[in-house]
């Protein structure tokens, strides 16, 4: 894929994920200081409320879920009266779940007339939390992950098991270094600002 190419898949898919995000009110809130089960125990107790989801497993003790505003409320309390901590995130959607649904359509659409060429290296998928070689497996994974959970802590948890220690955080900030010291408190990290 060459950058002009990515550049129009990248607006493509900005445009349809906020398409997605305006057909249906919806959030995500960070629920911080409880453990995976708990979250999803308290994941179906506001389900009644409307649509939610684990949309993102980025360390221990910090976990976001997507969903409906009326969802977003509900575990916001449910998890307040648990004794864990929320942030509501500053975002127009309730990103990587069955909302965004229309998005990886069009997604679809526009990664099928792109030439995706198999990469030098492995891509580590944020879907599956594995490394892919070939064209044919990248595609289709950057679809699901408009749909699916990311799941940050374990691509981190197999990067540093298959060898890796050395990481790179691309651009303002260091929010991700943060998340992966959480993981993994010795690994390097440096900071490449944009």
């Amino acid at each position: 894929m060459n950058i002009e190419d990515g550049l129009r898949v990248v607006q493509r898919r900005g445009e349809a994920m906020q398409a997605a995000a305006d057909a249906s009110p919806s959030g995500m809130v960070s629920v911080l200081t409880l453990d995976q089960g708990k979250i999803e125990e308290l994941v179906k107790k506001a389900r009644p409320a409307g649509t939610l989801e684990i949309a993102n497993l980025l360390c221990p003790g910090n976990t976001v879920v997507s969903g409906t505003l009326p969802a977003c409320e509900a575990v916001e309390k449910l998890a307040a009266e648990a004794g864990g901590k929320t942030i509501r995130l500053a975002v127009a959607g309730a990103f990587h779940t069955v909302l965004m649904k229309p998005a990886d359509d069009r997604l679809a659409e526009a990664l099928a007339g792109v030439e995706i060429r198999s990469p030098r290296v492995p891509v580590w998928s944020n879907v599956d939390a594995q490394p892919h070689t070939t064209a044919d497996e990248i595609r289709p994974l950057l679809v699901r992950q408009v749909v699916n959970p990311v799941l940050w802590e374990l691509t981190m948890r197999n990067l540093l098991a298959a060898g890796y220690d050395r990481f790179f955080e691309i651009g303002p900030g260091r929010v991700l270094a943060g998340l992966l010291k959480r993981v993994q408190r010795k690994v390097e990290c440096q900071n490449v600002g944009a």
